[in-house]
């Protein structure tokens, strides 16, 4: 493990096994369960780096892949990296570009050297290797990078789960060789499709590794929510207790309780600010979708006991006004209540689980969460 990278487990939930800890890192320490915003290109959409500090933000995420494609990780490089090329002075963690394979390239695309796939911006072709995106990566200057894997689909078949997680776990050997940045984290991730036998059997290769922690990976693709629930059931046992578990892509207030009880300790996705540019709000009972006409007249907040900026300043009838004449704050003021509602619910988590009152703090969720106006994980 990196000297400058430590995870230190504060306790466990008495009432559901959860963990609480603190990751330390180069750029600051990490309250853990932690949700981290989203950053594909260097910025959470609409918002600075001062807002997201001040909503309590802790990490940010950028983007290998599209990075590298724009502005280039060489002009990051040049400008300090991306604390200093971006003014964000807390820690940040960058994807291998291992899901842009799963969303752009094609299985036959996929060989045991890298990845050939088409550049979503020209059209010109893309060959991303292990070695390439470790690279990137470091040029970046990223606290917490990420091994470049392959996310199987779902559905797919347990043959094609298992070929694509050995090749994952050959790539991460060989990212591991690559890695040459003493200041930074290198996870592996888990993969093995939709088998459980096969995440068993990935979670126990990564566990023999000395990796200063570990993304779960492939999941919250499509499947149905109690089939993520059940194959984190059946592997989290072998993830090694004394390092981080970052559960990629997830960000529904549901996804992310049950999987800190399962011992989860990170979460990432681009929903908040993805919904909040359609004019959809994350509330406790589920989703407010703004723009619908029943609240063109409505001059209640977003959510009426939420002390975000926009729920103490706007109503749902101005906010709605924006969102349907097209002005950018609109989105802008559902963006920082839709962060402010995740950032503020992974602290009443924390909370919980320091009171080991987890089980109690899930059941009042759902007492007021509507399972009809939950999200799908991709919305």
């Amino acid at each position: 493990m990196k000297a400058n990278f430590k995870y230190e487990l504060i306790k466990t939930c008495k009432q559901s096994g959860a963990r609480l800890g603190i990751l330390h890192t180069p750029h600051g320490d990490i309250e853990t369960p932690i949700f981290m915003p989203v950053g594909t290109q260097a910025t959470v959409k609409a918002m600075t780096m001062s807002e997201m500090e001040k909503l309590g933000a802790q990490i940010i995420l950028s983007n290998t892949y599209h990075l590298h494609l724009r502005p280039g990780e060489e002009l990051i490089h040049k400008a300090g990296g991306l604390h200093a090329f971006t003014g964000w002075n807390m820690p940040i963690l960058t994807d291998s570009g291992g899901f842009q394979v799963f969303s752009l390239a094609k299985q036959k695309d996929i060989s045991e050297e890298g990845v050939r796939f088409t550049n979503h911006l020209d059209g010109s072709e893309v060959f991303m290797t292990p070695e390439k995106s470790i690279q990137i990566q470091e040029k970046l200057g990223a606290d917490i990078i990420m091994a470049f894997d392959i996310c199987s689909p779902y559905p797919c078949t347990e043959h094609m789960a298992e070929k694509n997680m050995h090749i994952t776990h050959r790539w991460l050997k060989r990212c591991m060789e690559a890695h040459t940045n003493e200041k930074q984290a290198l996870f592996g991730i888990v993969q093995g499709g939709f088998s459980a036998r096969l995440r068993q059997e990935s979670a126990k290769h990564l566990a023999k590794l000395p990796l200063p922690g570990f993304g779960i990976g492939g999941l919250s693709v499509g499947e149905p929510k109690p089939l993520m629930y059940e194959l984190l059931d059946a592997f989290m046992c072998h993830m090694p207790i004394n390092k981080p578990r970052y559960l990629m892509g997830v960000g529904t207030a549901d996804c992310i309780i049950e999987a800190v009880i399962r011992g989860v300790d990170m979460f990432d996705c681009v929903l908040p600010t993805r919904i909040a540019r359609n004019g959809t709000a994350m509330v406790p009972e589920g989703r407010l979708v703004v723009r619908n006409a029943k609240y063109a007249e409505d001059f209640r907040p977003i959510q009426e006991d939420c002390d975000c900026f926009t729920c103490k300043n706007h109503t749902r009838a101005y906010i709605r006004h924006l969102i349907k004449t097209g002005e950018i704050t609109g989105a802008r003021l559902i963006s920082i209540h839709n962060l402010h509602y995740l950032i503020n619910l992974m602290e009443q988590i924390r909370e919980a689980i320091r009171q080991d009152a987890l089980l109690d703090f899930k059941d009042e969720f759902y007492s007021r969460f509507n399972m009809d106006t939950a999200f799908n994980r991709g919305e």
